[in-house]
């Protein structure tokens, strides 16, 4: 068996966003997939996170915040910003193999409404992607 790409998910408070997509992609791949998420800045993961995951039937286990910090020393083959503010702290984060930045509005300071719906839904298309065309290498 192939060894597991490891991906890490970045955003500021690694509250909603970072939490969104580690559970998203280990739903949709974790055959070929390992997936972390942290923040620049720890806080807590917001509980509407855990709800939104719930309601379409992802798992939340095992998220919790957890600062970029944790991680210092490990390599990862993609580091995904999910907000701007985040792509411009880690840049140039070591360990990092292939960096992306993607941008989603956050759903905690955003005013629409289901906005944890909404931005679920964004993060998921774009996960379905990467996964089908990062398995096509």
């Amino acid at each position: 068996m192939t060894r597991k790409a490891r991906v890490l998910f970045v955003c500021t408070a690694n509250a909603a966003r970072s939490q969104l997509a580690q559970a998203l992609l280990r739903h949709t791949d974790s055959e070929h997939f390992e997936a972390f998420s942290a923040g620049t800045t720890r806080t807590q993961v917001d509980q509407r996170t855990f709800e939104t995951l719930s309601h379409i039937g992802v798992s939340t286990e095992g998220l919790r915040s957890k600062s970029i910090d944790e991680f210092g020393g490990e390599r990862f083959d993609y580091v995904i910003t999910l907000c701007d503010k985040a792509a411009a702290q880690c840049l140039s984060l070591p360990g990092a193999g292939e960096s992306l930045a993607w941008s989603f509005e956050d759903p905690v300071t955003s005013t629409k409404p289901d906005a944890f719906r909404h931005t679920l839904h964004e993060i998921h298309e774009r996960i379905k992607m990467f996964v089908l065309v990062k398995n096509k290498h």
